[in-house]
């Protein structure tokens, strides 16, 4: 009786956070559940915590095994508390953080009993190492569960072990993959890869983590996943032995120095840490680690993309709206009016997101290709492992197609995104109100008609407001939605979450000519053209773009965009601001030869055969070459070298800059946060720069000023400082507070 008691105040009860209940069958489970937050994460306490419960486990001879469990419904632990990290004001801070983390974590993976984690949910960062810490994982099998390690997103490394124990477990190669790319895995695709022991139904998840720990007390181990012979031989001959390593860890350096320029540290740093464990073992890549966790943190680049992630958690919980007593419809069935590359994109991420939805096109030939379209993407995601054949076809069913009208009348929202053309716009408008409830929202996917001026066809503009997408819908993360005076804030407030159930990022922007993303963009891409017109080569152009942090050149972005399209959206932009949207005569000259860029290979840069043709003996088709008769063409001779990388770089990104200041004074943006965040992800600004407007608090606004005042001084007008701009810098005022 006495044991028994005693057995009960030391195990059973809890301490901070952590909770223990010893079960009948000696397995101690122990429940994290931070109290009054929606996840889990790590912060300041947990080390304590933990330590308190393990040492009273480990001193009861009752219990025999360990498992840890979450307290909250639909997430294990999704990392460290970002606001944690944001407390250390220098890197020894940070890295005493680290150091602390890695012995705690070491506790867990030595200890004398088995502990097993029982996984539901998101388990990430800090939350996937305290699991690969324990002896065993169990997972659920529910489409929320998922493991990773993305802390590279926030340009940070995992701090506590967590790339070294997954190079145990798996291979350098697959800690590589997770560390560099920040992905996460399905809990299904982490038990193939050996990093999860059992999948299994989520009604039997703690049981299932129950009988492993105590089949590890025992001293059994679990089956594993067979290894192939190929990663078994890739594994032999690349990371068993010093020279393999050389050029494994060689090939990935050029590679994510390709891929990054130098802008992400935790890349090398990461690489750093996975080089040392591969050639001395935990010990020696824990130090590493440690250091460069500590860098990282106070590191400029972390800031801004923490910014971001702060940011971007903030729009999740924004309705998009002032009004706070304003609540979105509810949104069943939608009607996507246009079943081209957009419509199908847009169908797809609806479905994806359990929506039905009415595709409808003007013939059967079109709508068999977008429903052809969206069937490839699931077919996709089947063939990636990341869908079932099963899953495909019940979300395919929700996809059905009309070349009428037939079957829109029911939806609750009708989106349209067909060619630009105001008439066939405001057509569309006349026929679905003709057909659907006066609640019906109607949505227009334009890139750059005003939405006021679709809406002047309608019978209830309040129900009439902007969504759009970026392409590819299925990758592009944005939604800009887009609202005019007559717009009800509940349609508003319905737009944006439909936009978050199909899994975009989503800001509120008032109408007006290109609304923020394409007008801001439209001077980047005009700037560019001006230095082609100036002489300066297409290839040096792109090139110090990318290196300045953007993801594709601006002359590879009108190839890509298509020339056709950008002349014409130019005129619409022009007419709306004059000579600040004046784009050269090159681009006139360039349409008038019939180059739209890729869709017909005929653009700035050379395609299909002619690429072929045009290419060196050494050189790797993937490598691209500009069209040397683009020159002659427009009447310049490229000259290398004619102006600095520098001046290269900030004539095109401060163009961008300039035009989001001009968006910001106009009203156009609802605040500083949502235009970085548009910039960011729907254009491809440098996320490490954290947008234009954190660019310009870095930078300063006396000098952004004074830059765009020297290229004023030269280049005239479309160089006029945003009076935005001019204000902050009068006062000493930056956009973020």
């Amino acid at each position: 009786m006495e044991a028994t008691e005693k057995r009960e105040k030391t195990v059973t009860g809890q301490v901070g956070m952590i909770t223990t209940q010893l079960r009948s069958d000696g397995v101690a489970v122990l429940t994290y559940d931070v109290p009054g937050e929606p996840v889990n994460t790590l912060r300041r306490d947990t080390a304590e915590a933990l330590s308190k419960a393990l040492a009273a486990i480990e001193a009861d001879p009752a219990v025999a095994a360990i498992v840890i469990t979450s307290g909250k419904r639909d997430s294990f632990l999704v990392g460290a508390d970002i606001a944690v990290l944001r407390d250390c004001k220098t890197a020894a801070d940070a890295e005493a953080l680290s150091r602390e983390a890695q012995a705690n974590f070491q506790r867990l993976a030595s200890f004398p009993k088995p502990v097993v984690a029982a996984i539901h949910g998101p388990c990430l960062g800090g939350g996937f190492e305290l699991a690969l810490a324990c002896q065993g994982r169990v997972a659920s099998e529910d489409a929320k569960t998922v493991v990773g390690l993305p802390e590279v997103q926030l340009g940070l490394l995992p701090g506590a072990d967590g790339l070294q124990r997954v190079a145990d477990l798996t291979s350098i190669a697959d800690a590589l993959d997770l560390g560099l790319t920040g992905r996460n895995l399905k809990a299904r695709r982490a038990w193939e890869m050996g990093l999860i022991d059992e999948v299994v139904p989520t009604s039997i998840l703690l049981e299932a983590a129950a009988e492993l720990a105590l089949t590890l007390a025992r001293g059994q181990f679990p089956r594993r996943p067979k290894v192939t012979s190929a990663k078994r031989l890739r594994v032999l001959a690349l990371e068993r032995n010093p020279l393999g390593r050389l050029v494994l860890f060689r090939e990935a350096r050029a590679k994510a120095q390709a891929k990054t320029r130098g802008h992400y540290p935790a890349v090398d740093r990461i690489l750093d840490v996975l080089e040392a464990h591969a050639s001395g073992g935990m010990v020696a890549s824990r130090e590493v680690e440690a250091r460069a966790f500590g860098e990282l943190v106070v590191s400029e680049t972390s800031a801004r993309l923490v910014d971001l992630f702060f940011a971007t958690n903030a729009l999740k919980r924004d309705s998009g709206v002032d009004d706070a007593t304003v609540q979105p419809r509810p949104v069943h069935r939608i009607a996507m009016i246009g079943a081209g590359f957009m419509g199908a994109g847009i169908a797809y991420v609806s479905s994806n997101a359990g929506i039905s939805v009415r595709l409808k096109d003007r013939d059967a030939a079109s709508l068999a290709r977008g429903m052809k379209a969206v069937a490839d993407l699931y077919g996709e995601r089947v063939k990636r492992q990341s869908m079932t054949a099963m899953e495909q076809t019940l979300k395919m069913a929700l996809v059905t197609g009309t070349i009428d009208y037939s079957g829109v009348a029911s939806a609750d929202i009708v989106i349209e995104a067909v060619f630009e053309d105001i008439e066939l716009k405001q057509q569309i408008v006349r026929e679905v109100e003709a057909l659907t409830r006066p609640e019906t929202i109607f949505a227009s996917n334009t890139s750059s008609i005003p939405i006021a001026r679709i809406a002047e066809a309608s019978c209830r503009p309040h129900t009439i407001l902007g969504m759009h997408y970026f392409s590819p819908v299925h990758k592009m993360p944005l939604l800009e939605v887009i609202t005019t005076r007559q717009t009800a804030p509940w349609a508003t407030a319905t737009a944006v979450s439909l936009g978050k159930r199909q899994g975009k990022t989503v800001i509120v922007v008032n109408d007006g000519v290109g609304f923020y993303t394409t007008r801001i963009l439209a001077p980047y891409m005009n700037e560019a053209a001006h230095l082609l017109a100036e002489g300066i080569p297409i290839e040096e152009i792109d090139r110090a773009l990318l290196n300045w942090g953007w993801p594709i050149g601006p002359m590879a972005l009108i190839d890509e965009v298509g020339i056709d399209v950008a002349a014409h959206v130019g005129p619409i932009l022009r007419s709306a601001f004059g000579g600040r949207m004046e784009p050269p005569s090159v681009v006139n000259r360039l349409v008038d030869d019939g180059r739209k860029g890729r869709k017909n290979e005929r653009g700035l840069y050379l395609y299909g055969a002619a690429r072929k043709r045009g290419r060196l003996p050494f050189q790797k088709t993937s490598l691209k070459q500009p069209d040397p008769s683009v020159y002659k063409l427009i009447g310049v001779e490229p000259t290398p070298g004619k102006l600095p990388v520098e001046e290269i770089q900030m004539r095109c990104s401060l163009q961008l800059v300039n035009e989001a200041l001009h968006c910001y004074g106009d009203g156009v943006l609802r605040s500083a946060r949502d235009g970085d965040i548009g910039a960011v992800f729907g254009l491809g600004f440098p996320p490490f720069r954290g947008g234009p407007f954190r660019y310009v608090d870095t930078l300063g606004a006396t000098e952004v000023l004074r830059r765009i005042r020297s290229f004023e001084e030269r280049l005239g007008q479309r160089w006029t400082p945003a009076p935005a701009l001019i204000e902050a810098e009068r006062n000493r005022k930056k956009f973020h507070g």
